[in-house]
């Protein structure tokens, strides 16, 4: 009786520790499928937002390509024809002015950076950041010291353009963009770097350990804006 007993409790360790390994290796294999799902779903996102890319790349460069062949129609047609050849200029002055044509000029470029110190070493970890705020303060000082052109990690900025917090990055123009930020103006070089002057914002963010670099050039190119300005309610006064 004693025997039997023993081979019993034998064989319900033994079935014990073979259902345990079943479940084990069960939750192995539903572990591992679930990664190379998430894995496999992840490369596919990673090769649908390639191929937009991709499609988005070759439609600009025929756009570009378009926009040549237009502008060489444009400058033919007008030879000779003092009419045409003013009102050609009044064009161009004008995509300059709204930023439609790419721009190059003395001026000054500004990078604005998150700090670097450890973020236990304050009590509100968001001051080490660049914000938006920060962003539209530098943007509009550089305007009032009379900035022609100014764009932020070669986003252009233009009437209708925005800058609004997303999170841990800021979005120009539709296109988010992260720290660091590139702030290029072209203007008078003298007067546009006058931010740095005491009790300037720029200051301010150095003092609030935020990142700042101003230096000036003697040659900025700033890039065109591609998107499409539209002027729903504003029209023209005959």
């Amino acid at each position: 009786m004693t025997h039997k007993k023993t081979i019993s409790i034998v064989l319900g360790i033994m079935c014990f520790a073979l259902t345990l390994g079943i479940c084990v290796q069960v939750r192995t294999v539903q572990g591992t499928n679930s990664t190379v799902s998430q894995n496999y779903e992840e490369n596919n996102l990673r090769a649908e937002v390639l191929r937009y890319k991709e499609r988005y790349e070759n439609r600009y460069e025929e756009l570009e390509k378009a926009e040549a062949e237009l502008e060489k129609v444009r400058q033919e047609s007008t030879q000779n024809n003092e009419d045409l050849e003013a009102k050609e200029q009044e064009i161009q002055q004008g995509n300059k002015m709204i930023g439609l044509t790419e721009v190059t000029g003395p001026g000054v470029i500004i990078t604005l950076s998150d700090s670097t110190r450890d973020a236990s070493s304050v009590l509100n970890a968001s001051e080490l950041l660049v914000h938006d705020g920060d962003v539209l303060s530098v943007i509009n000082e550089l305007k009032n010291a009379g900035a022609e052109a100014i764009s932020i990690n070669d986003q252009r900025l233009v009437p209708t353009s925005s800058i609004v917090c997303g999170g841990n990055i800021i979005e120009i123009n539709g296109e988010k963009v992260g720290a660091p930020f590139e702030i290029k103006a072209i203007g008078l070089p003298e007067q546009l770097a006058a931010l740095s002057r005491p009790g300037g914002y720029l200051e301010i963010l150095k003092n609030a350990t935020v990142g700042v670099e101003l230096k000036k050039s003697n040659s900025i190119t700033i890039p065109k804006y591609t998107g499409v300005i539209t002027y729903e309610y504003a029209k023209t006064v005959d």
